[in-house]
């Protein structure tokens, strides 16, 4: 269950199956079941749009009728906003996740006099490929959607539009999904497996992490720190000013640089974290031209503003919003596209870090990311995810598992130390995450 498909995917599936009124008929009795499950018996109108949204929502009307609900469907080019304010629930079954034009402006204010809104697929006017808005959307409280989840129910704006989702199954049989194959998921572990380790491993067979530090070696700490945790063996931190870190099991060098690339065991390294950017563009091309495993993250990518061939040649990166947009250019309404691009421009898997984080791979496999609380956005976090992904990295994960894996585990870890959190907190609570 953890594909999601894009409209038009779904569009062949529905057809693929062959079934169009029994799937309407199953839709319209999951509608209906979900709405006698939540609310009390009261008024209803289900606006009803042309298609086969439309259609769902008259099977549900049939079928909460039967339970002696007061329910009126009102075809949509029918409905006044006097019937409207007049219900105390209206099922939105205008337009469901395939919108391709702005809803117009006298359906929008229907939607906008409806008290209570359940919507059936997707809240008319959330564009179900992007979650982007097109002209206008209204606040469910519940949605209803069936088969697999949409780009739009997990992309923000349209996802905190949708309320409470419920997926349903309808019917359609998943051999579907052979002949679609799908490019996208929701990132969870049924995706991928952790690193196995054997009872003969030891701190170099279970992997070697170096960060780059610059002269504020904070952000490369936290790094470090989520590194260990994370399973890998050795890690060490780069720093060109000597220090003693707080850390006893944190080895620091301050040897040239050179002399650390030429050791054949570092093969994983994280540069831009607290690096400064007089330094992160030299050190990231030295780091390319040696062949690392690299995350490049932080100041390496503001580094390569406006620049993105610059990254070609490390295995991760790591922006957020304000990064990715210096790098590669604003990202449109498509940001599941936008990182898709990313990860083939620079042959490196992309994570865009946010409320809603995608991984995309250069293939085109993409994950979107719910799990993480709001609380994760604080500073230096971002830092402890770069170090968990270095670890997996160093432990042998192909890199798109392990970007999927640390985001996954970035978030729990969040969620285990709770609000208040510091980025400090993440690497403390990561053992109790992995050890589910």
């Amino acid at each position: 269950m953890d594909e999601v498909l894009t409209p038009f995917e779904m569009a062949q599936a529905d057809r693929l199956a062959n079934n169009a009124v029994a799937l309407m008929a199953a839709a319209g009795r999951a509608v209906a079941r979900a709405v006698i499950r939540r609310y009390a018996p009261c008024r209803v109108i289900v606006l009803a749009g042309p298609g086969n949204n439309g259609g769902d929502g008259k099977v549900a009307a049939g079928y909460l009728s039967n339970r002696g609900w007061p329910v009126t469907v009102v075809p949509v080019t029918d409905a006044t906003i006097e019937d409207i304010a007049r219900a105390d629930l209206v099922i939105d079954a205008v337009f469901g996740a395939g919108l391709s034009r702005d809803v117009a402006r006298p359906v929008a204010d229907l939607l906008t006099a409806a008290k209570r809104i359940v919507a059936i697929d997707i809240p008319s006017g959330v564009d179900g490929a992007t979650g982007t808005i097109r002209g206008y959307a209204p606040q469910a409280e519940l949605t209803i959607t069936f088969f697999r989840l949409k780009p739009g129910h997990l992309l923000y704006p349209g996802r905190a539009l949708c309320g409470e989702i419920l997926l349903r199954d309808i019917g359609l049989p998943d051999a579907v999904l052979d002949k679609i194959q799908p490019q996208t998921w929701l990132n969870t572990p049924r995706l991928w497996s952790m690193p196995a380790r054997a009872a003969t491993s030891h701190k170099y067979s279970n992997g070697d992490v170096t960060v780059l530090s610059g002269t504020m070696p904070g952000a490369a700490r936290l790094a470090c720190a989520a590194a260990r945790r994370a399973g890998a063996g050795m890690v060490t931190l780069h720093s060109e000013t000597p220090f003693i870190p707080p850390e006893a099991g944190l080895i620091v060098r301050s040897d040239p640089l050179t002399t650390l690339i030429a050791d054949e065991r570092r093969k994983v390294w994280v540069c831009g974290p607290g690096l400064g950017l007089p330094q992160a563009g030299a050190k990231l091309a030295a780091l390319i031209a040696a062949d690392k495993t690299i995350i490049a993250d932080a100041d390496a990518l503001t580094a390569c503003t406006a620049n993105p061939e610059k990254l070609r040649g490390a295995s991760v990166i790591t922006p957020h919003m304000g990064e990715f947009t210096r790098v590669f250019g604003p990202i449109g309404d498509d940001k599941l596209a936008a990182v898709r691009a990313a990860a083939l421009t620079t042959g490196a898997v992309t994570i865009l870090k946010g409320p809603d984080t995608i991984i995309a791979a250069p293939d085109g496999r993409a994950t979107i990311n719910t799990g993480a609380p709001p609380w994760l956005a604080t500073g230096g976090t971002g830092d402890a995810l770069t170090g968990i992904i270095a670890a997996l990295l160093a432990q042998k994960m192909p890199a798109f598992d392990a970007c999927c894996a640390a985001v996954w585990l970035h978030g729990q870890a969040a969620l285990k130390a709770g609000p208040g959190m510091i980025a400090e907190d993440l690497a403390a609570a990561l053992p109790g995450v992995m050890s589910r």
